[in-house]
């Protein structure tokens, strides 16, 4: 009974350790010739595809809710001036690269699991082994990139959608003033804010798509077996990106200082 509990208390360790070796894995497969250039292109313009709408859907309620929270906070203060900067903060630090990587490993990262998993079931990852050919190199480094490059663009998407969202809110319902809200994004916001969302949204690419490529080339069971691979990559994928998400904030804060107005 013990010997049971016990295995069942490590096969967290046991699976973080196989999805870190196969991330090492994928990282070797980036510099293994040739590379598979038509099915990058193939699967940045099916990822985007699957998430380019829902990502601008989920971007307008981020940045309503945001300027709204925050234009009613700072209004009890008296610094309404400083609504825009506070909202465009609020946008491109979190909601942005959150926004993004929830949709990338909900709609991207599953369909990339649901693919590779199917092709397990189906042992064509067996027969290509035989024949000598990569799965790693042959399918999941374009999904990889693709999926990274994808995260980057949506992010950029979300950020102007959210703040014009929330533009729009802030002057239709908290009667604000458009010159000011403009005017205020330069008061606390500055480039390197920028760069971490983008570095966020490249990071939460690269974390979903291996995961959903582990837990897709992993799948056992048949099509049940593709399904549980599936939710378990989103899951884990979600717990990985809050993680991740919260290590880089705190890295950002105490390495780039804030900019008073």
């Amino acid at each position: 009974m013990s010997n049971v509990l016990s295995g069942r208390a490590l096969r967290p360790i046991g699976t973080a350790g196989k999805l870190f070796a196969f991330g090492l894995d994928v990282g070797r497969g980036l510099f293994k010739r040739p590379f598979q250039f038509r099915e990058f292109i193939q699967q940045g313009w099916f990822i985007a595809s699957v998430t380019i709408v829902p990502t601008a859907l989920v971007a307008i309620p981020f940045g309503a809710v945001i300027a709204l929270q925050v234009g009613g906070l700072i209004k009890q203060f008296g610094a309404q001036s400083f609504t825009g900067s506070a909202s465009v903060l609020a946008v491109v630090r979190e909601a942005g690269p959150i926004a993004t990587a929830l949709l990338i490993a909900g709609a991207g990262g599953s369909a990339i699991a649901a693919d590779l998993g199917a092709r397990k079931i189906r042992e064509e990852l067996d027969a290509m082994m035989t024949l000598g050919i990569d799965p790693i190199q042959r399918l999941v480094v374009p999904r990889v990139l693709a999926c990274m490059l994808v995260a980057v663009f949506l992010n950029g998407l979300v950020s102007v959608v959210g703040v014009a969202g929330g533009y729009v809110f802030n002057v239709i319902l908290q009667h604000g003033t458009p010159g000011a809200y403009l005017a205020s994004f330069t008061a606390l916001a500055q480039e390197a804010d920028v760069v971490q969302g983008m570095a966020k949204a490249l990071i939460f690419g690269l974390i979903a798509a291996i995961v959903a490529s582990y837990k897709g080339m992993n799948a056992g069971g048949g099509p049940k077996g593709v399904g549980d691979a599936v939710n378990e990559s989103v899951v884990i994928t979600f717990l990985l990106l809050f993680l991740v998400n919260f290590v880089m904030s705190a890295i950002y804060f105490q390495l780039v200082p804030s900019k008073t107005g």
